[in-house]
């Protein structure tokens, strides 16, 4: 077993198959199929369900994929710590962030970060839950995750900084029924229609919890498409609640963005694993 074999294996785990995965890494395809089956017969087993020309995880394979992602990641930390040696000028750090803090903090990180490292790049990965994002760092696949949750994050064996808490608001079209500056308490939701995230997102346990409460909202039109929110409510189909980071965004664009009483907060963090930290991830971090 070698490392390249293991990248490969990656590639065809994250990519859905061995077609899209050489092309993603550049290789022949006949050459990627041999190191996984070299792989598989130094492991002394299969790692895919092999379905006509469809490669699906067994057992093995999914026990396979976070190992792997560890020895990836641990070659890739050790080569940027030795290149790092002559000075922190070329890099990269890869993220996984939720959508709403990926407008803000996120984007004022990365100009912090990239002002004082030019040489450096970032990656951004979506990750539409903070159990998503913590998952995303567990298991490996980045090094650093930006996450938003109604409760202080924990999980074993990560480190979480927190970066402050965003207020939830709710946003309306410029003709909607609030007047600029009201405060809008939650009953006054009440037959009012919706748009939200999917379940298991800040703004979707708040709706959940208003409704719960016992306000009747009208029926809510739900969208794993974040960036679509703020266009449907600037469409009139509904009002949207969403964390304090869209709101200059929505402004600009012509929405009207009111606060909400009782107030809902998210708790901001970036979460990381201290044990396996690169130079460009490091010096992220310390850039805050």
């Amino acid at each position: 077993m070698d490392a390249r074999q293991l990248e490969y294996f990656l590639a065809v785990v994250d990519h859905g198959g061995v077609s899209r995965a050489a092309a993603a890494l550049y290789v022949a395809q006949p050459s990627l199929s041999q190191a996984l089956r070299t792989l598989e017969h130094d492991l002394g087993q299969p790692l895919f369900h092999r379905i006509g020309r469809r490669l699906v995880l067994n057992d093995a394979g999914r026990a396979l994929v976070e190992p792997a992602r560890q020895v990836v990641r641990g070659l890739a930390t050790a080569r940027s710590s030795v290149e790092s040696v002559g000075g922190l000028a070329v890099g990269r750090v890869e993220i996984a962030a939720t959508p709403s803090q990926a407008v803000e903090p996120l984007a004022s990180l990365i100009k912090t970060f990239t002002t004082a490292h030019p040489g450096m790049t970032v990656a951004v990965r979506a990750a539409f839950t903070a159990s998503s994002v913590i998952d995303m760092v567990r298991s490996g696949v980045v090094e650093v995750g930006l996450l938003a949750s109604t409760e202080e994050p924990a999980a074993p064996g990560l480190r979480f900084t927190e970066l402050g808490r965003q207020r939830f608001v709710l946003v309306t079209p410029p003709d909607g029924p609030f007047p600029p500056g009201h405060v809008v308490q939650h009953g006054e939701l009440a037959g009012r229609r919706l748009i939200v995230g999917q379940t298991g997102s800040g703004m979707r346990r708040l709706v959940d919890r208003i409704r719960d409460g016992g306000v009747e909202l009208a029926p809510i039109v739900e969208t794993e498409h974040r960036e679509a929110i703020l266009p449907l409510v600037l469409n009139g189909v509904g009002m949207a609640v969403l964390a304090d980071s869209w709101a200059g965004l929505a402004e600009r664009a012509g929405a009207l963005v009111f606060d909400l009483e009782p107030a809902a907060h998210l708790h901001i963090s970036l979460a990381s694993r201290p044990d396996a930290l690169g130079p460009a991830a490091a010096a992220f971090l310390a850039s805050l």
